[in-house]
């Protein structure tokens, strides 16, 4: 009879993980539904300021041209032909997004026309243009 208590003490000091897992499971389904994803256009451009400037909240559109005059979408310079297509595709996404121009201060006014016609003609026609708050 002793030789029965020795094993049943060792079942017994078996720690049960999985309501542990369980746990780190759930909060880690938590942590990536409510995590929010930054989405950047690729270069950094010095903005021009502006006393009417608000932050975009439903931004998800980033457009980017430099002050060369090249324009980039999600890290990848982007040509202004296939600027509707990108955008397109982009906006089917998530349909409720807006674009956002990010221009250089020293870009060409054509080149942000040239953006702006092409987010027209995707369908997109809130448009906001970035700006630096004074």
């Amino acid at each position: 009879m002793r030789q029965i208590f020795p094993k049943a003490e060792e079942e017994e000091s078996n720690i049960d993980l999985t309501p542990m897992l369980d746990v780190v499971f759930i909060m880690l389904i938590f942590f990536i539904v409510t995590a929010t994803f930054v989405k950047e256009s690729g270069i950094e451009v010095n903005r021009p300021e502006a006393d009417t400037a608000t932050k975009q909240e439903r931004a998800n559109i980033l457009i980017a041209i430099d002050r060369n005059g090249e324009i980039w979408i999600n890290r990848r310079r982007v040509e202004v032909d296939a600027l509707r297509a990108n955008i397109e595709r982009l906006h089917a996404e998530n349909p409720q997004g807006t674009v956002v121009i990010q221009a250089d201060q020293e870009a060409q006014t054509k080149r942000l026309v040239a953006v702006m016609d092409a987010a027209r003609a995707a369908g997109v026609y809130e448009i906001s243009i970035a700006a630096e708050s004074q």
